[in-house]
């Protein structure tokens, strides 16, 4: 992706707003098909998160863009020691959980690689923004990882 496709801070929301709306439609797909009620709710917790993030973007005011300021938000990096998992309807919460921490983990990628071709013309804190919100949630779903496969076994 270049940076052509972004001619203004409204046309990069936009862009992760529809990345948003992907993910919650995916996982509500996801939720339809789960054959145990704990991965359906848990398939509707990330569909939730996913819109939570969706109508923050959307409620972004000029103001609020303009003062930005990229947070730290700490990498367990579980995932990247993992087997990416492929998008089935059957999946087992750690199969779900591998899935959908290395999807985060792309969103990160994405929007650190944009941030760093934006760097001269002054959208990079959007990405930068962006980025450390998609990293936040990663972290969410590594520690429910951590949480419920890694001391499991």
């Amino acid at each position: 992706m270049s940076l052509n496709h972004f001619r203004s801070v409204a046309d990069i929301i936009s862009f992760a707003i529809g990345r948003e709306i992907e993910a919650a439609e995916g996982y509500a797909r996801m939720a339809g098909l789960a054959k145990t009620p704990g991965l359906r709710e848990f398939l509707l917790f990330l569909r939730a998160e996913e819109e939570s993030h969706r109508r923050l973007l959307e409620e972004l005011t000029e103001e609020q863009l303009a003062g930005l300021q990229p947070s730290f938000v700490p990498d367990l990096r579980i995932s990247d020691f993992l087997v990416e998992e492929k998008l089935v309807g059957d999946m087992s919460l750690q199969e779900l959980l591998i899935f959908a921490a290395q999807k985060e983990k792309k969103a990160v990628e994405l929007y650190r690689a944009l941030a760093r071709m934006a760097e001269a013309s002054g959208q990079h804190k959007v990405f930068e923004f962006l980025a450390g919100q998609e990293q936040a949630h990663k972290l969410k779903l590594e520690a429910e990882y951590e949480k419920h496969i890694l001391q499991e076994n």
